[in-house]
């Protein structure tokens, strides 16, 4: 019988033969594109297969943000907002006139100025017409402003862009890079001669005049309510509002 040392040495020598074996292909040679057992029993894969499986699970967010913002909302109720808009070159406000005319040459306070601005979609994208003449202001396919009646096609909606210096463009919704701009005399500009730099198509929004965005402030009212009774286990008890 041999010693506990040398039957420690061979069981060694037949655990390294073993691994030799196992890191062998069929045919001898080294299995390299083979996963180790070990690996799978574990639960995990090859990092390259686990990296292309994220990039084809994962979602485009931007390109979903987007779509969404472009889809018309026909449930939720209409945000309907009343204001003036101010043009930076002519230093007047847009007006929609009844004879189907826009211009930005419209005083403060002018009734043709007062627009009705109604949203569309989820996003920022709006509905404008004159609160006097009930017209839409829309872009026709040669860029140029007119009124309708009806407001409820692509081309009679814009898209509320707040710029860094704080002004607004209006971009069509149909025909996307063209925008809503006037001259220094106040006369429609063409959208597509229109960029986004450009003085002609910056806005500010104004309030007409005496109108206000606020209701008073309602105060308050403590209404006092009887006492009441609750069962609890059996027994009654009573709470009464504390005096004010």
């Amino acid at each position: 019988m041999g010693s506990p040392r040398s039957a420690l040495s061979c069981l060694l020598l037949h655990l390294l033969v073993l691994c030799l074996q196992a890191q062998e292909g069929p045919g001898g040679g080294p299995a390299l594109g083979r996963v180790p057992a070990s690996l799978l029993r574990a639960g995990r894969e090859p990092q390259g297969v686990s990296q292309q499986v994220t990039v084809q699970s994962s979602p485009n967010f931007t390109q979903h943000v987007r779509e969404q913002s472009l889809v018309t909302d026909q449930l939720s109720r209409r945000l309907i907002r009343t204001y003036q808009l101010y043009s930076r070159t002519s230093g007047k406000h847009v007006q929609v006139l009844a004879n189907k005319r826009i211009n930005a040459m419209a005083e403060d306070g002018d009734p043709f100025a007062k627009l009705i601005v109604e949203t569309d979609t989820f996003g920022s994208r709006v509905r404008v017409r004159g609160a006097e003449t009930g017209l839409y202001i829309c872009m026709n396919k040669k860029g140029k402003l007119i009124a309708k009646s009806n407001g409820k096609g692509k081309d009679c909606v814009f898209t509320e862009i707040v710029l860094e210096n704080n002004y607004t463009a209006l971009q069509n919704a149909k025909y996307e890079g063209w925008y809503m701009a006037f001259t220094r005399k106040g006369r429609p500009r063409k959208g597509s001669k229109t960029r986004q730099h450009q003085r002609e198509v910056h806005f500010m929004k104004r309030l007409p005049r005496g109108h206000h965005t606020t209701e008073q402030s309602l105060r308050f009212e403590f209404l006092n309510y009887p006492p009441f009774t609750r069962s609890l286990r059996g027994s009654q008890r009573t709470w009464a509002p504390e005096p004010r």
